[in-house]
């Protein structure tokens, strides 16, 4: 599988070799954005009274997590649904992707299946009856799988947005060369299909 989705341009240094980069991964969201970075994992939730104020909490509570970032991986949209507030949601991820820029932070989209792929083997996993997951339960799942990986217990209200983000942080620093945990080939192949943004490494002082 490939995306079409289009990471961050140019070529951008990150820290030195042997020196685990910033990484922040970041699930993106209208009214709950779930934030994670190594060992950690929190939230944004907008109660703006409309649109452009729910926009505002958002960008604002983002760029509190990120502005020392080296890199940051967000996930991308899910083009399969046809969901009510889609045009909103993906203003809402490029105005995340436009902030980034300006701040010349290199970031990574990640297509949700790529996402699931890694944290569990499959795009499509299927419960103990052999049917596939969806709703609720496949954010389960994926919960578990951090939980169970990584150590990181998920809890409260908005748990699936905060796991769904430490999955992303997690392929972010396998891709740069620090796994945070042993990934099996079935779940790491979700790493081939994401357009990483093209890195390179600082110079030890």
């Amino acid at each position: 599988m490939t995306t079409t989705e289009t990471p961050a341009a140019g070529m951008t240094r990150l820290p030195a070799a042997g020196t685990k980069p910033l990484v922040i991964g970041l699930d993106v969201a209208m009214g709950t954005t779930g934030i994670a970075g190594d060992g950690w994992t929190d939230h944004v939730h907008a109660k703006g009274q409309n649109q452009h104020g729910r926009f505002a909490q958002q960008l604002a509570g983002i760029a509190s997590f990120v502005r020392s970032a080296d890199f940051v991986v967000i996930e991308g949209a899910a083009f399969s649904k046809n969901n009510q507030g889609a045009d909103a949601l993906s203003a809402m991820r490029w105005m995340v992707r436009h902030d980034l820029w300006k701040r010349d932070i290199p970031y990574a989209v990640v297509n949700p299946d790529h996402r699931i792929m890694y944290a569990v083997g499959t795009a499509a996993p299927k419960d103990e009856a052999g049917t596939r997951l969806r709703g609720e339960p496949l954010k389960a799942v994926v919960r578990d799988a951090v939980r169970e990986r990584y150590g990181v217990e998920c809890e409260g209200r908005h748990k699936y947005d905060e796991a769904d983000a430490y999955v992303l942080l997690a392929m972010g620093l396998h891709h740069l060369g620090h796994p945070l945990a042993e990934v099996p080939l079935s779940h790491s192949r979700a790493l081939d299909s994401v357009r990483w943004p093209e890195l390179t490494l600082g110079v030890a002082a």
